[in-house]
């Protein structure tokens, strides 16, 4: 046994100042071709995210995996993929018991100061011989990570802490941003959002092109560390994170900010 396993959970969270419930060190499991199709789909989508469901299954068939549509759309849910861009009214949003949908309130809306906005999405990641689940908060001014946490389940609670600390750390926003996700309409959710007077905004269904500020930080962050240094358990995979992230809002200069590090931006403009 190697001295990360000889380390308790709660101890690893106490170490690594991270609230238990919201971080799960084993990775969730899926079978070795099913891995491997899903870091192939995850690197793809990453360049081609207008890429649905028959388009992924094709091309993972051009390049000697054959597979069907129904393994790939599975595959999609599991890693909570939705091409970008206008799809036929097919499905209704989430809109049961429990969970309420919002506007989409962004459309030539001026941004003009930190704190004014802030986007949030979940991603799949990579580790080992499973998978885990990265949340992010960004304010769309400054491009500065606010709060973000690692977990093998994508739920309600987990969103909600992550939001709850982001807020104790840097202040209330004036909006938040995400998709149509069942964590995000879940009245768990919405009311704390609301019940802090904090406006909700939701981007159109299967259109993550409304949140693509949270998009492009995906792709840096896979491409710029996860992917060029992959990890083999998930506290190797909190570190990683919280270099890259330390490293995103400190050092990083974006052309988009002049060429400025983003936590410079959402300090002056706080």
């Amino acid at each position: 046994m190697n001295r990360k396993e000889e380390i308790s959970v709660k101890r690893q969270c106490e170490l690594l100042e991270v609230n238990r419930s919201s971080f799960y060190y084993v990775p969730r499991q899926e079978g070795s071709y099913n891995q491997e199709l899903m870091k192939l789909i995850d690197k793809q989508y990453m360049k081609t995210p207008f890429y649905g469901v028959m388009r992924m299954t094709t091309y993972l068939r051009n390049i000697g995996y054959p597979v069907n549509a129904k393994r790939v759309r599975r595959l999609y849910r599991l890693m909570d993929l939705q091409a970008i861009g206008p799809r036929p009214n097919t499905s209704k949003p989430h809109k049961g018991e429990g969970h309420t949908v919002f506007p989409y309130l962004l459309r030539n809306l001026e941004i003009t100061h930190s704190n004014q906005v802030w986007a949030m999405d979940i991603t799949y990641v990579p580790v080992g011989n499973g998978y885990m689940y990265l949340f992010a908060i960004i304010d769309l001014y400054s491009r500065y990570i606010v709060g973000w946490s690692l977990s093998n389940t994508m739920t309600t609670q987990w969103c909600k802490q992550t939001l709850e600390q982001a807020i104790k750390d840097h202040g209330k926003p004036k909006m938040i941003n995400t998709d149509q996700g069942s964590q995000f309409t879940a009245t768990e959710f919405t009311e704390f959002v609301t019940g802090k007077g904090i406006t909700f905004s939701m981007d159109g269904k299967g259109r993550a092109i409304d949140n693509i500020f949270i998009e492009r930080f995906w792709r840096n962050i896979k491409y710029e560390k996860l992917y060029l240094e992959p990890s083999e358990d998930g506290l190797e995979l909190y570190e990683k994170i919280k270099d890259y992230i330390e490293f995103y809002n400190t050092q990083r200069p974006h052309q988009s900010l002049a060429y400025k590090m983003p936590v410079k931006v959402f300090k002056q403009a706080a």
